[in-house]
């Protein structure tokens, strides 16, 4: 394994396979690298919007605006979808946040097999949400692998590995678009590599394996028993989905930044206001949210919201 470098390769034929925002990036970077993108995979439109029609994910429309041939199907566990993608003939498959299992007969397919962008250091934080859970946790350093897949969950091995801290202020939404970036950075030399013989796949540890289950809507509720310190992470993690919140007066608040303030143990229930700043107990320290949206409004900074929506200390909130 190693850090990227720059070698040149000849053009492969390549299927990307990818879904969300997320894996656009990467799929213009093999554009432009001269890869012969001969077909995408994406998930299937899906009603969205007001008028729930049906809407393709973003790496559809991607792809389709540069002509390249899209297929959407259900599952690639159909023996007539394993034959329509083995007949490609390709050289290598990328595969980037695509949201469908890979059976054996789709991962052995291309010559060089399938190549994953994973938004994390494998072996920390295997499955569907990385990202988040990465900041949840505390950790200070993430990045991009760059793995050859096996019919694990993000097992295979690693051929890159590309570090970016999380600087205390980091969001979950930053870190998308960062590691986005990267990850579209790396595919190409980590091909050239591959192709070359020049990078070695390496299997991954069997220490510090760690999974980052998919969100829950409901994991954005704030619980004020927990120390401060815990909730301003929640906060940046679930930025933007789904969202760092509490109740209060029959009404749902999103807190989109807060300040800890460290002031130890306290004698007032957690949850109570301490101030008129909104500066709220927790199990230790306390949470003084910064910026705040009622459901409903526009976001704004929580000492405008307290001009029109005055909350008096004593009051409990959560």
């Amino acid at each position: 394994m190693s850090e990227v470098g720059v070698l040149t390769v000849r053009p492969l034929r390549i299927a990307f396979l990818g879904s969300p925002d997320f894996a656009v990036p990467t799929l213009r970077a093999l554009i432009d690298a001269g890869h012969d993108v001969v077909c995408v995979y994406a998930q299937p439109p899906r009603p969205a919007g007001r008028g729930k029609h049906d809407r393709p994910t973003p790496v559809h429309s991607a792809a389709e605006s540069v002509g390249i041939e899209v297929r959407t199907p259900r599952t690639l566990r159909d023996p007539d979808a394993q034959a329509a993608f083995a007949a490609l003939d390709l050289d290598v498959a990328v595969v980037v946040a695509y949201g469908l299992i890979l059976p054996p007969a789709i991962l052995t397919a291309p010559r060089l097999g399938c190549v994953n962008v994973h938004a994390s250091l494998l072996p920390r934080w295997r499955g569907a949400a990385p990202i988040q859970r990465a900041i949840l946790a505390g950790d200070r350093e993430t990045g991009v692998t760059i793995m050859q897949m096996d019919e694990g969950l993000d097992t295979g091995a690693m051929l890159l590995h590309c570090p970016v801290p999380i600087e205390p202020d980091t969001t979950a939404s930053h870190l998308h678009d960062t590691l986005s970036a990267l990850g579209a950075e790396s595919i190409v030399p980590a091909l050239a590599g591959l192709e070359s013989g020049t990078l070695t796949p390496v299997p991954q540890p069997e220490m510090g394996v760690t999974y980052a289950k998919k969100l829950e809507r409901d994991e954005g509720r704030l619980d004020f028993g927990r120390p401060a310190a815990d909730l301003e992470r929640q906060i940046r993690a679930f930025d933007p989905w789904p969202g760092a919140f509490f109740d209060l007066g029959g009404e749902r608040f999103k807190v989109l930044s807060a300040q800890v303030l460290t002031i130890g143990a306290l004698a007032n229930a957690p949850g109570t206001v301490l101030d008129h700043e909104l500066t709220i107990a927790c199990g230790v320290d306390a949470l003084r949210p910064t910026r705040i949206q009622r459901a409903g409004k526009a976001p704004m900074a929580t000492e405008a919201l307290l001009r029109g929506f005055p909350v008096a200390p004593g009051v409990i909130v959560g």
